[in-house]
């Protein structure tokens, strides 16, 4: 039977989370340094996720760390809110712990001090760093590197070579699983889905409905316009189906759980609990999470296009017939950690139903998206995206599709 820790604290980091030896002052320095890493600068939940924890830990009050308490504190939940069906906290301490990892394999890998966020805990552990602890003692000194809270005067004991080659074979093999498990991604596939396959939250891949008319009554030969009746919660679109085909197949087999909803099925508050995929929004109530982003499928004006701060752009369909059959389409793939729901969200949708497959196509790839995000800035794996794309239509489907536009931030 499991027994919910209400602390949120695994017991074995319950109270050695700030050893004697750290003053206060040097773990807060090394704080500024890790929120202002590229790591986490380009995070404000993040940021405000460690300060939180880490101000709380150095003032004595790690045991109000609470996964409720976190989500009320620092994501503006409600203090009713149930943390079991809204896995903010929980998502945001994998991004956390995430974030570290890469901060310390790199750029802090010879600070003072180092700041680690036990899995399964919300309470930070500080730990002096390798470049606070001296290589070699000065010849002259009768002092013995020691644990400062042991005192032992016991016999000592001599360990042999074969209990010395296995101690240093396990922290090889220790330090070995850390790496692997805070390595950056191999490829730029793997760099783009990082940030959204952090925890082990399933991600929720949701699918548009298509606005349709059918006439009435089947077979009508001169249709009167009270004959159409609208369906707007029925049918999907053959490149939405396609693009979610691609998606979850590319969840398979990275072994990820996710969930299929179409629709109306979709609610604001099942965006908030983990990592969304959102496939041909534009043409849903979705439109309302993506509009304020710098570039935006705009369907209310003419000619149809993608739209720059509001403004007209080069990347339209001036010639786009009603049947939607097209030689060309312009799409929008968005990787963003969204103010509103709190989550990482990837936003797929073409102008039609060609980009959008188009769009699924690129970011489940490897060689599509190293080849696009060659020139891609520094830092890009953890910043917000948006990528607009060019496709080709040659007999009725896209061909590979062509980056046109980046913007990260």
């Amino acid at each position: 039977m499991a027994v919910e820790n209400p602390s949120g604290v695994s017991p074995k980091h319950g109270g050695e989370s700030n050893p004697a030896h750290l003053a206060e002052e040097t773990i807060r320095e090394e704080l500024n340094r890790v929120l202002a890493s590229h790591e986490f600068r380009t995070s404000k939940r993040s940021q405000e996720f460690l300060r939180y924890v880490v101000d709380h830990t150095l003032r004595g009050q790690a045991d109000l760390l609470k996964e409720r308490t976190i989500g009320v504190d620092v994501f503006g939940r409600p203090a009713d809110y149930d943390p079991s069906e809204d896995a903010t906290v929980r998502v945001k301490a994998g991004e956390v712990r995430k974030r570290l990892g890469l901060y310390y394999a790199e750029q802090g890998a010879r600070n003072p001090v180092r700041i680690e966020l036990p899995s399964g805990a919300y309470v930070p552990e500080f730990r002096a760093g390798e470049s606070a602890i001296p290589a070699v003692m000065p010849a002259d000194s009768q002092l013995v590197a020691a644990p400062a809270k042991v005192a032992y005067s016991g016999p000592r004991v001599r360990l042999g070579p074969r209990v010395m080659a296995g101690a240093a074979l396990l922290c090889f093999l220790a330090g070995g699983i850390i790496w692997w498990r805070t390595r950056p991604g191999n490829t730029p596939l793997d760099q783009f889905w990082a940030p959204v396959l952090t925890g082990n939250a399933p991600v929720l891949v949701c699918a548009a409905y298509v606005p349709v008319y059918r006439v009435e009554p089947d077979g009508n030969p001169h249709p009167r316009p009270e004959d159409f009746v609208l369906l707007n919660d029925q049918f999907v679109g053959g490149g939405d189906l396609v693009a979610i085909s691609r998606l979850t197949a590319m969840l398979t087999r990275l072994r990820r759980p996710y969930r299929l909803k179409v629709g109306n099925d979709v609610s604001f508050q099942d965006l908030r609990t983990g990592p969304a995929v959102l496939v041909g929004y534009s043409y849903t109530r979705w439109r309302e999470i993506s509009q304020e982003m710098r570039f935006f499928i705009d369907t209310t004006r003419l000619p149809v296009g993608i739209t720059d701060n509001g403004k007209p752009t080069p990347w339209a369909l001036p010639r786009l017939p009603p049947d939607r059959r097209t030689d060309e389409d312009y799409a929008i793939v968005s990787r963003v950690f969204h103010p509103d729901t709190h989550a990482m969200l990837v936003e797929v949708a073409g102008i039609t139903q060609y980009g959008t497959d188009g769009g699924a196509d690129l970011i489940t790839k490897p060689d599509l998206l190293a080849e696009g995000l060659s020139d891609a800035p520094s830092g890009w794996q953890t910043k917000n995206m948006q990528l607009v794309l060019h496709v080709k239509v040659i007999a009725g489907s896209p061909s590979s599709p062509k980056i046109v536009a980046k913007y990260f931030w």
